[in-house]
Formats: structure tokens, C-alpha cells, sequence
């Protein structure tokens, strides 16, 4: 099972966020082979806080991988849950001394954006097959965004796309990574 979710989740990041360019910096660490995947099922959210800790050491401890992303396969289906959690997770950043070192993302199959309608095709920038936390190093964020032209224009040029596919499209897309 974890396999095929791996699968669709390495779909998803070819297809999808590499397919449509919404993260420049996806495709080398694709083929570089340098993205961890951790399967997480039904925990508790201490449980799942454990896994983020253990996380940051391994990339703390294995330069090999560039980046983590942490797919949930059986849990927070609920959005506002989720984001309560993510919520939890920036906190738990701070406060375990991670902030500066790690930053986290976030993608989830019902991903709105605060103040977008739920059917805006700009919110699958940011829907997954899976809810997911993705863990970057912040110094690899920093020198990417160094050296790419227009770099604070990434996120106003992913909503532009999405909204260019139009709603039937994005989720075309998203669900043929399943």
C-alpha cells in the first residue's frame, strides 16, 4: 500500500507540480532522486509531531535527501483539521529551535486558499492526492530563490496558470495521478 502511494504521490509531483511549473526547483530534486518519502498512517497528532522531529534529523544527518514530504493516507481528511494541525506544526518550528534551519510546506486534496472560493482552479497549486507536510531546508529555499529570476512572482504566476487550465483541467490532473 505505502508503494502506491508513494506512486501517486511521485505522479502527482511530475505531473502536476512539475507538469504545470508551479515550484521551478521540483523537477531537479525529482530527478535527482533526492526527495524522502514517509508514509504516515492513523496516528495521534503527538504521534505525527514524533515523525516531524524524526524527520528533521534525518535530513539534519542524511545530506542525500534534499527535502521530506510527509503524506497522511488515512488522515485529516477534513480540511480546517488539517490546517489546524499544520497550524500546530509552524508552532512546533519555533518552538523546537527548527525555524531557520526547516521551513514547511503544505498540500491537501481540498486545499482553499483564505478568501478563494472553493471551486478556484488556483487551489490546486496547493491540492495533493494526499494531505501532506513538506519539509525544505531553509538555506536550499534561500539559495534557489537567489538564483532564480522573478522568484516572489512564483505564487501570482501558479494562480495565473491554474485559472488558465481552468477548474476541469486542474482536476483532471490531479485525479490522474491516482
Amino acid at each position: 500500500m505505502n508503494e502506491q502511494i508513494i506512486r501517486q504521490t511521485r505522479n502527482w509531483i511530475e505531473k502536476v507540480v512539475v507538469g504545470n511549473n508551479f515550484c521551478p526547483f521540483a523537477a531537479r530534486e525529482l530527478a535527482r532522486e533526492s526527495i524522502r518519502y514517509v508514509v504516515c498512517e492513523q496516528k495521534t497528532p503527538v504521534e505525527y509531531l514524533e515523525i516531524l522531529t524524526k524527520e528533521f534529523q534525518e535530513l539534519t544527518e542524511n545530506e542525500e535527501f534534499e527535502t521530506t514530504l510527509i503524506i497522511f493516507s488515512n488522515d485529516f481528511q477534513d480540511f480546517n483539521y488539517f490546517w489546524s494541525f499544520v497550524e500546530m506544526t509552524q508552532q512546533f518550528l519555533v518552538d523546537w529551535g527548527y525555524e531557520g534551519i526547516y521551513q514547511l510546506a503544505n498540500f491537501h486534496p481540498e486545499y482553499i486558499f483564505a478568501r478563494a472560493a472553493k471551486d478556484d482552479p488556483a487551489n490546486y497549486t496547493n491540492r495533493s492526492p494526499y494531505p501532506m507536510l513538506h519539509i525544505l531546508r531553509e538555506a536550499s529555499v534561500e539559495k534557489a530563490i537567489a538564483n532564480y529570476p522573478d522568484a516572489e512572482n512564483i505564487p501570482a504566476r501558479n494562480i495565473k496558470q491554474a485559472r488558465k487550465e481552468g477548474l476541469r483541467q486542474m482536476k483532471k490532473g490531479l485525479e490522474d495521478c491516482l
